[in-house]
């Protein structure tokens, strides 16, 4: 009798009879569960206490390889730290599709060299995939449903060679990657740097070292090093980035380093070819991962080493489903398994800095620019004596700086951290603001798409001409500047200039958006107009001038890590400017030129600024200096949600048995998402006491109605 935990939402692994011949602890089964079968762990031995000719035999045993011990007490360790249920990790480490098919051939489905007889729209959505896509392998039922066409569609190119069919193995390892193959020459600064992580993989131990570097100092050529001793041992790397959009131009960098490709994994892959990484990492056929931070839950091998690119990205919490950190959970895998953790960045997260000043972390420095390249020059815009009309957002000194590099055939961009056209729009005549149906948040204009839209839930609508509350026509009026109204001014400002527009929602897929980044470096465009799309890691030879057109935006609101994100942000994306051999030049348009944050962003005083937060945090007892929870209650009943808020709010017995403190229940900052009414719970504990056995306690007293939904968040990044 063994005990199978499922990817059911159980609680608690069930009993089976094991099958003829026994089975392994650790293996992925097939069990029968009600009327269905479905995937599972073998976690132990069965406890039994029931009468044993009930229980139901294990279907079968998955031709996979097993789930290593490493692996299974990662998913613990992270469920205990999380407070999520074990079927719930599980399910993260199984997202592979077709996980228990059998190996076999099959056809897969590329790009051909031929050209159709004749072009049709369900044709060229088929080619438009298969090109964005760059080359990857598709199911003809895959493929199908991407394009949005039926599979005779397909198979109709494919007799005229425009699509090609060929017969593969289900499943085959990824190319060798040769360590030295494109080695390059490296600073002096970037060598001992080099060294120093080539080093950390003799001694076979556990180690996490801070990587920061200044923009532009060639941090990744750094810990391709580090990426090049591991392959040297024999064991894996994960390299994880915060952005899909930098994932190809990475795979090309990577390729040119190490001769091949490596493994992909994030939301952009097909099915195929997530199943293909799933089952070569766990066989030992893929040494090299690139991945989103999901990619933290492959069944590794042996893994060596974890890469967390731009450690500092707030795209690495987890939001939604498990809610985690993705760059504090690699470090808690690499810690199981001896492997070695690189955190990377220009501007680290607080814990990172915290954590390398007090000697938990190692910390290694890049203080110059690679090659000719100087940092660009800082300047702040008072906004005050400007005097600009409330139609217009970009300051004379801006437009006169951004004309002088026009003049001289170089790049400028224009940077606002608001998607859109205008974050709300509002009726003139009776002062309505435009609301989503189903939250408490304004609807942004998004004129490029003639709609409006819901940054919470995603509803969308047209843009009405009479006003849904008084019903007058012709006096609805955006308000506040979005990326796609500040493009508008743009081009009036500039006529003769070719504007590129970034922003996450112009693009309907990865390759699409590499392909507009590709002709911005080519130097196709004048002016970047983008949001914080563009601070992430980029390059762009042509730009010299960055101008921020409102840095005060992430200094307004209680969000305990304002300043942090804002001084992250502006650092970053003023890093973009003066990357080749022309000096660069950051702009940043402010209202508050006084305020510490714009000053410590002016000066490049980072060790200045992050005592000073650090000293702030610490006096308050907040991360990283404290602990904190999040509770979140939401229910279609607005007043049974506040009932139970307040419930607990009085019974938290077991918070005081730690000194910790309980703070509301309020109405969250969004207090309807979807049509579900939100009360927020904030917990403060000082840092070492035992917060999440007080939590699930303290939880554990309150009866839930089947409406409520409760979800808690350790250390939570936003306050939403």
């Amino acid at each position: 009798m063994v005990a199978v935990l499922t990817t059911q939402p159980l609680d608690r692994p069930l009993d089976y009879k094991a099958p003829a011949g026994g089975c392994f602890l650790g293996a992925f089964v097939e069990v029968p569960l009600g009327p269905r079968r479905v995937i599972g762990v073998v976690w132990g031995a069965g406890l039994g206490g029931f009468d044993l000719s009930k229980a139901r035999a294990i279907s079968r045993i998955l031709d996979v390889p097993p789930m290593a011990e490493e692996m299974r007490d990662f998913l613990k360790k992270v469920s205990s730290y999380t407070i999520t249920p074990l079927p719930q990790m599980l399910r993260l480490a199984t997202r592979s599709p077709g996980l228990g098919d059998p190996p076999s051939m099959r056809k897969i489905y590329r790009l051909g060299a031929g050209e159709p007889d004749r072009q049709t729209d369900a044709r060229q959505r088929v080619l438009q995939v298969l090109q964005e896509y760059g080359g990857l392998a598709f199911t003809l039922k895959e493929l199908a449903e991407t394009a949005g066409v039926s599979s005779s569609v397909v198979k109709g190119l494919v007799k005229q060679g425009v699509v090609r069919e060929e017969n593969s193995p289900r499943d085959l390892p990824y190319p060798h990657l040769e360590p030295d193959f494109g080695k390059v020459t490296l600073s002096a600064e970037q060598d001992a740097a080099a060294k120093q992580l080539r080093n950390a993989f003799e001694t076979g131990q556990y180690t996490t070292t801070l990587l920061k570097g200044v923009t532009g100092s060639g941090k990744t050529e750094v810990y391709l090093e580090a990426v090049s001793a591991c392959l040297k041992k024999g064991r894996q790397a994960l390299v994880l980035l915060p952005e899909i959009a930098l994932t190809a131009e990475f795979l090309d960098r990577v390729e040119r380093r190490f001769g091949a490709r490596a493994a992909e994994w994030h939301s952009g892959v097909t099915l195929t070819e997530r199943r293909r990484c799933w089952r070569m990492v766990a066989e030992g056929g893929a040494s090299l991962i690139v991945g989103a931070r999901s990619a933290l839950y492959l069944p590794f091998r042996d893994l060596g080493l974890v890469v967390v690119d731009e450690e500092h990205d707030t795209s690495y919490k987890q939001e939604d489903g498990v809610l985690y950190s993705a760059r504090d959970m690699a470090v808690l895998r690499a810690s199981l398994c001896s492997a070695q953790v690189i955190l990377a960045s220009a501007t680290p997260s607080l814990e990172s800095w915290a954590n390398a000043e007090s000697g938990k972390y190692k910390r290694i420095d890049l203080t110059s620019r690679f090659g000719a390249a100087e940092l660009p020059e800082m300047r702040a815009i008072d906004m005050r004596p400007e005097k600009l009309p409330g139609s217009r957002w970009i300051s004379d000194p801006l437009k006169q700086a951004v004309q002088s590099r026009i003049q001289k055939g170089e790049q400028s961009l224009l940077f606002i951290n608001r998607r859109g056209y205008a974050p709300v729009t509002i009726c003139r005549a009776c002062g309505h603001q435009i609301g989503c149906d189903h939250c408490d948040a304004r609807m942004v204009e998004h004129r490029f798409l003639k709609r409006l839209v819901c940054h919470q839930c995603g509803e969308s609508k047209p843009m009405p001409e009479v006003c849904p509350s008084c019903e007058v026509e012709g006096r609805l009026a955006p308000v506040g500047p979005g990326v796609e109204r500040l493009a508008e001014e743009t081009a009036e400002s500039f006529p003769d200039a070719r504007v590129a527009v970034l922003s996450s929602d112009l693009f309907g897929s990865a390759r699409a958006l590499k392909e507009q980044i590709g002709k911005i470096a080519a130097g196709e465009a004048d002016i970047i107009i983008g949001t914080q799309l563009v601070a992430k890691g980029h390059n762009f030879p042509l730009l010299t001038l960055v101008g921020v057109i409102d840095a005060d935006l992430g200094l307004q609101g209680s969000d305990l890590r304002a300043a942090e994100r804002t001084f992250q942000l502006m650092r970053q994306v003023a890093g973009r400017a003066g990357r080749a051999e022309k000096k660069g030049a950051a702009l940043l348009q402010t209202y508050q030129p006084e305020h510490p944050v714009i000053r410590a962003i002016l000066s490049g005083d980072e060790e200045g600024f992050w005592q000073a937060e650090a000293r702030e945090r610490e006096a308050a007892g907040v991360p990283p200096y404290g602990r904190m929870a999040g509770i979140v209650l939401s229910s279609p009943d607005v007043q049974a949600v506040f009932d139970i808020g307040a419930e607990l709010a009085r019974r938290d017995g077991p918070l005081r048995a730690i000194d910790a403190q309980v703070f509301g229940p309020a109405p969250a900052p969004i207090a309807r998402i979807r049509g579900r009414h939100r009360v927020r719970l904030l917990v403060k504990a000082a840092k070492g006491v035992p917060l999440q056995q007080a939590l699930v306690k303290w939880v554990g007293q309150i009866r839930q109605p089947h409406n409520l939904r409760l979800s808690i968040d350790i250390d939570p990044q936003n306050f939403f």
